[in-house]
This record gives C-alpha cells, sequence and structure tokens, in this order.
C-alpha cells in the first residue's frame, strides 16, 4: 500500500500531511501532491474541497493504490479517505448496507459476515476501499452477478462546490442521471463519501478448481459460462495449459481446504514460490517457458466449500503490472486464440497467467460491461519486468475485437476511443461539465480519457 507520512492537524481540513511522494501499490505511478489531507468528517472534506477550489488547486481521492493508471495522481490535494470508515447502517428490509467510503472491501466482508450477510459477488483481491474499487469498475466473475458499482443502490459525493450530493435509482431525472454515472465515476465527478450496496443473507459456495487444457476449455466456453454462476480461467503463456474455477452455491455446510493444503497452495504456491519463480524468470528471462510447463503441470484439481469472500478472493502479495479489457463475449475466444498465437511466434517471455472472466450486461453509463455481455481479458507482468512490447500487442488484438479497458488498469486509449466505445460516453461528460465545470476533479489521467 501507498503510504503519505504521518499526518498532523494543519487548519480547516482534517489532517494534513506535508508534501510527500506517494506511489501506487505496483510502484508504475507516483506522484507530489501540494498537501495530503485525511479529513475525519465528511463537513472536513466538504471544506478541503472549497478551499483547494478558492486555492486553485485540483483535488482527487486515493484509496490503497491498487490502480495501475494515474487515475488518483495529483500535485494538487490529495484526499486519504481512511478516517471515513466503517458501517453506517445495515437495513435488512431493503437488503442493503451503507458504508462510509474509505472502507477497506475486507473489513466490509468480515463485517457483513459476522451479521449474516453478504455482497452477491466481489474480485479477487480485498485490498480495495469500496470508493477505490467501485470508482474504476472492480469486478470479479459471473454468468449473471455484475461488477461491484452494479450492485450500488445509493450514493453519497462532495462535488466540486463542496455540496453534498445524494443519488439513487429513486431519486429525481438530476439524481437519477448522476447515480447511472457515479458508479463508475473515475473520480471525475466528485468525492465519493458514502456507497449504499444491496446484500443478501449470507451463503455456501462450492468451488471446483481444475487443470485444463487450453483447447478444450475455449471450445468449451460458452458451455462453462452457462452452465456455472461463476466460471474464470488461467492459460499459462508458453503452454497449451490452464487452470479452471468454477463457484456455485451449495447448501454447505462449510468444507474449507485443510490447513496445511490451504497454506501450500494459496502461501506457499500462489505467493512464496511463484515470487521466486518471477524473480528468476526476470533475471533470466530464457528460464520462463521452461518454469511455466512446469509449474502449469503440477497444478492439481481440488474442491471446497465456504462463505463467499473466502472463495472468491485470495491473497496477492507478489507484484505486478496489468492491463485489462472488456470484450463483447461471442468476441472472447477469438482474441484469446489470438493472444496465444502472437505470444507463441514472438521472443515474449511471460511469467504470469492470462486471466479470463465474465460479466453480464449492466445499465452504467461506462462500466466495461454496459449494455452488452462480456467477457475480460488480464494480462500481467511482474513488476519491474518490461511490460510495454507485450501489453502493446495484447492491446491490438484486445481494441480489433472492440475492447474497452478497465479503468484502473494500464492501457493507451484517449477520448476519442471511448467516445466510440461507449455509446452513452456524452451523457457522462455533459454530467462532468455540469458538475465540475472548472475541473476540479480533473488531471492528467482524466484529460486523456474523458477529454477537457
Amino acid at each position: 500500500m501507498a503510504t503519505t507520512g504521518t499526518a498532523s492537524k494543519s487548519g480547516p481540513g482534517g489532517g494534513t500531511a506535508p508534501a510527500t511522494a506517494w506511489r501506487n501499490w505496483a510502484g508504475n505511478v507516483s506522484a507530489t501532491p501540494a498537501r495530503v489531507v485525511t479529513p475525519a468528517s465528511v463537513g472536513e472534506l466538504q471544506e478541503v474541497v472549497r478551499r483547494a477550489a478558492s486555492d486553485g488547486l485540483r483535488v482527487k481521492a486515493v484509496g490503497t493504490g491498487h490502480s495501475f493508471t494515474s487515475a488518483a495522481a495529483t500535485d494538487g490535494v490529495l484526499v486519504r479517505p481512511q478516517a471515513l470508515a466503517g458501517i453506517r447502517g445495515i437495513d435488512r428490509a431493503a437488503g442493503t448496507v451503507t458504508v462510509e467510503a474509505g472502507t477497506v472491501l475486507k473489513d466490509l466482508n468480515v463485517a457483513l459476515a459476522r451479521e449474516g450477510l453478504s455482497l452477491t459477488n466481489m474480485g479477487d483481491i480485498m485490498e480495495q476501499t469500496v470508493s477505490g474499487a467501485t470508482s474504476t469498475g472492480t469486478h470479479g466473475t459471473g454468468r449473471d452477478s455484475a461488477s461491484l458499482s452494479a450492485q450500488i443502490r445509493a450514493l453519497e459525493l462532495v462535488t466540486a462546490d463542496g455540496r453534498l450530493l445524494t443519488c439513487s435509482e429513486e431519486g429525481d431525472d438530476e439524481e437519477r442521471a448522476v447515480f447511472a454515472a457515479a458508479r463508475l465515476g473515475i473520480g471525475a465527478l466528485g468525492v465519493v463519501t458514502a456507497i449504499t450496496f444491496a446484500v443478501e443473507p449470507l451463503f455456501f459456495l462450492t468451488a471446483r478448481e481444475e487443470p485444463m487444457a487450453f483447447d478444450r476449455v475455449t471450445a468449451e466456453f460458452d458451455q462453462h459460462v452457462a452452465e456455472n454462476e461463476h466460471f474464470e480461467f488461467y492459460w499459462f503463456p508458453h503452454t497449451g495449459n490452464c487452470n479452471t474455477k468454477r463457484n456455485n452455491r451449495s447448501q454447505g455446510p462449510a468444507a474449507p481446504p485443510g490447513a496445511v493444503s490451504a497454506w501450500v497452495e494459496d502461501e506457499l504456491l500462489s505467493n512464496g514460490i511463484f515470487q521466486a519463480v518471477n524473480s528468476l524468470g526476470r533475471a533470466v528471462p530464457a528460464a520462463i517457458p521452461g518454469i511455466a510447463r512446469i509449474a502449469s503441470r503440477a497444478l492439481s484439481a481440488r474442491t471446497y466449500t465456504d462463505i463467499p469472500y473466502k472463495v472468491y478472493t485470495s491473497p496477492r502479495r507478489v507484484r505486478f503490472v496489468e492491463m485489462e479489457y472488456a470484450l463483447p463475449r461471442e468476441r472472447a475466444v477469438e482474441a484469446l486464440r489470438e493472444l496465444k498465437a502472437m505470444v507463441d511466434r514472438s521472443s515474449l517471455r511471460i511469467s504470469f497467467p492470462v486471466e479470463v472472466r465474465t460479466a453480464p450486461a449492466d445499465d452504467i453509463t461506462l462500466s466495461t460491461a454496459s449494455g452488452r455481455d462480456t467477457a475480460y481479458i488480464a494480462v500481467h507482468m511482474y513488476k519491474g519486468t518490461p511490460y510495454h512490447a507485450y501489453f502493446t500487442a495484447a492491446e491490438q488484438i484486445f481494441t480489433a475485437h472492440g475492447g474497452r479497458p478497465h479503468w484502473g488498469k494500464v492501457h493507451t486509449r484517449d477520448a476519442e476511443y471511448f467516445a466510440r466505445a461507449y455509446p452513452r460516453f456524452g451523457e457522462f461528460t455533459a454530467l462532468r461539465d455540469r458538475l465540475d465545470p472548472e475541473r476540479v476533479f480533473a488531471n492528467d489521467y482524466l484529460r486523456r480519457v474523458l477529454g477537457d
């Protein structure tokens, strides 16, 4: 996680730290803000925004820095919402929970489980804040259940003039327009202060992890998606091998992996040995294909049952840089086969698996799944390894298939591309013009992806 030093009280707007460099989790983005603030209340945050606008400074909020883009970078005022954390309230009749923006997903999941509740779907890590995760479009995989942003039922944010705005599906025309966009706002519309999520009674998931050949899993992709509530797979470059994961609801009881086997799979293999293998591959790239063949053949099947967040999520301690594109689901297999062919004929050496997930269409203005059933293909490179050649080649394939890049992961697309990729792009930029005409929340990244 990124750190900003020790905050001290310094005038209005809560804790203010001296200017210091901020760096994201992967280490590929850094910034030096003029001020770093940690407001202790929504009122203090409103004053932070008003004061920054008066001083001619831009404002950006940053969570735990898990985005790979510079979406949160600023040379103005960097807002850290960690003091705005915790559950505000649970409405069991409505099936919702309202949480402060700085709440970390891990803490939310644990707290909900204590209350006998759960989110319906989630991504595979839970170190992000709820506001950071939803603002960039964090998602898991699901046949019927969509991203975290699609599970939002109401939203509260501070706008550029310091107003506190609440929006939901139940509001007036303006509130509904804001709600449609701000559930995934990329930090362009305001600073999110609270989110109301749909939740449901705690349930069990049975996970089946199984090695499978690349040719088989791609040939049967549509079948696997149709037959499972949550299907994903990982292809190991330089091999014809994949690992698949199918998560489906069950009656229980919980039957988690044994303590020893869980440590071996999730810590020793997925983190400890994987870290060592990637370090070796970075030092000796020629060894990567051989290592990949050995590692992918060493996988074995396993089945376990547990509550949702213990099945959906995994510890991720090996740091990397990532690009992910959302493709129309019917184009995913063709694109993936092209990606494999490109890697096979190239001199690239890729030590990280390629991840494939799905999501149903949603109605969020700039969601990567907006208006279409979607498949996600994510490519990764170990931290400190040159990634531009691989990502450039992959991006050419993804864009040729109508791909939309994840807002928080590496890409080179601009506003002209997005205006073609998103039918409702103009709705978002027009709303931004109304809410932030002076671009209090602007930065270089937003200027590139939204225009100015």
